[in-house]
């Protein structure tokens, strides 16, 4: 299926098990292995800069006892079997979605999409499905309620049919979680919450659910944990999980080892402890987080932490989409931009919030100060929230992330939360630099 933001990538071999053969590879790579995940061909191979990098490789994986248990949700049954024990081709899409989570894993042509990013990611995660013609999504994850994470997922299931949705709750107050709730049931799927220990079966693949252990009153430590794996590779995706929940997953036993992590929390130094990445001992480590992020991630104590026990480390702030894929036994990477970023610079926290964000009053025209934003006629009932700050000097509205609002003088800053049209038929303007 076509893939046309792969032509953008960079391709750099990552984890082979056979390293005398580096230089066929590195050759290899810019010819074949385009079709693994698409069809879609490079415009121009000789132009790709190309590297090779040495990485451990997690090879001393302990062998994982069959689950009589395991779920197949295969969408061809007559062909189940035959489609369950071919190779089939293998990528996993770690999506640049800012400040936030998304991945995509493949399979041939079955698909798992855990997290979406926020709800102003919706158009990006929809494009991205779209641009693919992937429009069966077997598994849909939301490992837990938090914005950066399942806001996203409503561009997926506009677009896209789904098998399996699965969620560590059936139920949550936020206005991310009701939309997800309600696109799912407009599908007629209903969310499954899966246990530690439970497997599901993505094409030749086998998911793995670690965690939550227990349902505890944090959302973070709520946290879907899973693992996916494909032959002799592994992927381990951490959720928002913290500490705490790392230890229990330890103490349980199960097998953590993985080529690959995705690092828990978008790097905070509430995660990723170093008995957590002992225990995972992967190779490479990727954060998922936005530039300039308010919350200065990745901490420089996980990086410091990474650095230690010498993981090759992949960031989408700095380097943007980032994928995996397997060819002929070996797994390689490609990033969007920046093969040589230096991933070891922390973020730095930029424009905290100094006020709490004011939520609307459904049947009014903005906000609780209604005298200082109303410029025109009465808002029509909101449709599709979002939180905004308006600059009440100029009549401009941004998204609370947008660089213009580190300029702004305090006193001119609003924060709104409604639908967007509302904003332009009481006069606000857009702004010109983040376009909301």
């Amino acid at each position: 299926m076509p893939d046309k933001r792969f032509d953008r990538f960079i391709y750099t071999q990552k984890v082979s098990k056979w390293q005398n053969h580096l230089l066929f590879l590195c050759f290899l790579i810019l010819f074949s292995c385009f079709g693994i995940c698409a069809s879609a061909k490079p415009r121009n191979p000789d132009t790709y800069e190309k590297n090779s990098t040495i990485v451990k490789n997690t090879e001393d994986q302990a062998d994982q006892a069959a689950n009589p248990d395991i779920k197949n949700v295969s969408r061809d049954e007559e062909h189940s079997e035959e489609k369950t024990t071919e190779a089939q081709p293998f990528c996993v899409y770690f999506i640049d979605v800012g400040q936030g989570d998304s991945s995509l894993i493949q399979c041939g042509d079955y698909f798992m999409l855990i997290d979406g990013g926020n709800r102003r990611r919706s158009d990006l995660i929809y494009s991205f499905l779209k641009e693919r013609g992937i429009s069966h999504l077997d598994y849909i994850v939301a490992t837990h309620p938090d914005d950066d994470h399942i806001g996203g997922l409503a561009g997926a299931l506009n677009y896209a049919s789904v098998g399996i949705a699965l969620s560590p709750v059936i139920d949550n107050d936020s206005e991310s979680f009701r939309n997800f709730r309600k696109y799912l049931d407009r599908q007629g799927v209903e969310i499954t919450v899966p246990k530690a220990g439970e497997q599901y079966l993505l094409g030749t693949s086998t998911i793995t659910i670690l965690g939550p252990t227990e349902i505890t009153d944090s959302d973070n430590n709520n946290s879907i944990v899973l693992k996916v794996e494909h032959g002799d590779y592994s992927f381990l995706f951490a959720g928002d999980a913290e500490k705490q929940e790392e230890n229990k997953i330890i103490s349980s036993r199960a097998d953590l080892s993985s080529t690959v992590l995705k690092i828990g929390h978008h790097g905070s130094a509430s995660s990723t402890s170093d008995d957590w990445l002992s225990a995972v001992s992967p190779g490479a480590a990727v954060i998922s987080c936005g530039s300039d992020n308010e919350y200065g991630h990745p901490t420089e104590e996980v990086l410091d932490r990474l650095k230690k026990q010498e993981i090759q480390v992949f960031r989408t702030d700095l380097q943007g989409d980032i994928v995996f894929f397997e060819e002929e036994g070996d797994l390689y990477y490609a990033v969007e931009k920046n093969p040589q970023a230096d991933v070891f610079v922390p973020g730095t926290a930029v424009s905290e919030h100094t006020q709490p964000l004011m939520m609307l009053d459904p049947d009014s025209a903005y906000s609780t100060d209604q005298t200082e934003l109303t410029r025109g006629g009465p808002a029509e009932n909101n449709k599709h929230e979002m939180t905004y700050i308006v600059n009440v000097n100029t009549g401009v509205f941004h998204y609370i992330d947008c660089r213009g609002v580190r300029q702004m003088k305090e006193s001119n800053k609003k924060y709104v939360t409604c639908d967007r049209q509302d904003l332009l038929n009481q006069g606000y303007r857009s702004c010109g630099i983040c376009h909301p």
